[in-house]
C-alpha cells in the first residue's frame, strides 16, 4: 500500500495535526517505509506460536462476575462538560 502526499494530508487533518507543507513528501516516504516494514512482519511463520499479552507470563487475577443495578446516571455524568439525558455529548471527529 503506497502512501501519497494526499493521504497524508488527510491523515494529519482527521488526526487534527498540523504539519507544513514542506514535510508533507518527507511524511509520506517515512510512512511507506513503515508500512514496507509492517508488510514484512506478515511473512513471518507463527503457526504454533500461542499469541501472548505480555512477555512476562503473570496470571491475570479474575473476580466474580456479578450482575448489578448499574451506575447511578447522575453521579457518573455530574462532570460532564455536556450531557444529552443519560449520555455525554462528544464533538464529532469522524466522517
Amino acid at each position: 500500500m503506497a502512501i501519497d502526499a494526499a493521504t497524508v494530508r488527510k491523515v494529519a487533518r482527521l488526526a487534527r495535526i498540523a504539519e507544513p507543507d514542506d514535510r508533507i513528501e518527507q511524511l509520506a516516504k517515512e510512512l511507506n517505509g513503515i508500512m514496507t516494514w509492517i508488510e514484512q512482519l506478515g511473512e513471518v511463520d507463527t503457526d504454533g506460536v500461542e499469541p501472548m499479552a505480555s512477555a512476562v507470563q503473570t496470571p491475570l487475577p479474575m473476580r466474580d462476575d456479578v450482575v448489578t443495578e448499574g451506575g447511578d446516571p447522575e453521579k457518573v455524568l455530574s462532570n460532564a462538560p455536556r450531557r444529552a439525558g443519560d449520555f455525554y455529548v462528544v464533538p464529532k471527529v469522524v466522517e
